[in-house]
């Protein structure tokens, strides 16, 4: 098993563990939390962001470089997309309808927790369809550039029995 494997092995192990040892994978402290009657779950997932970019401004900041690819710590800002609004809220729903997310999903996987294998068989489909529309909306994409350019890259032909200007 190459270095790589064995460290996605290792920060894995650690998320479930911690997921599981703080209650985040109990279907109960997330319907808690999604019906608003608990906070902890906000509280919990607050102070994820808070640490995360109080330590990659550090490590930004010192000039650190990532321990297995050696690139520079950095990132890029993005604009939100019309994409990131809808994964957003297929992500949400999914959430609310399967009172989970995909860390605890995987967790109870882990933990023998039989519904989970529902969930997770809903998760790896969504994927799957999201990989294949994905392709095919870059199918289509490659198949009009190469339309375009078989036309001597004048776009659209004009209608039939229109003149060319």
């Amino acid at each position: 098993m190459g270095a790589r494997r064995l460290v996605g092995l290792l920060v894995g192990v650690v998320f479930g563990v911690t997921l599981s040892w703080t209650g985040m994978s109990s279907p109960e402290v997330l319907r808690e939390a999604l019906l608003l009657d608990n906070a902890y779950l906000y509280l919990f997932f607050a102070s994820a962001p808070a640490t995360s970019t109080l330590g990659l401004w550090l490590l930004r900041r010192a000039r650190a470089r990532a321990l297995l690819t050696g690139e520079p710590v950095a990132w890029t800002r993005e604009t939100p997309r019309r994409n990131h609004v809808v994964g957003s809220v297929l992500f949400g729903v999914g959430w609310a309808v399967a009172d989970a997310c995909p860390g605890p999903i995987a967790t109870q996987v882990g933990q023998g927790v039989l519904w989970s294998l529902f969930t997770i068989t809903g998760v790896v489909a969504g994927i799957v369809l999201a990989q294949r529309a994905s392709a095919s909306a870059a199918q289509r994409v490659a198949r009009e550039q190469v339309d375009a350019l078989g036309r001597g890259g004048r776009g659209r032909d004009p209608a039939p029995g229109a003149q060319a200007a």
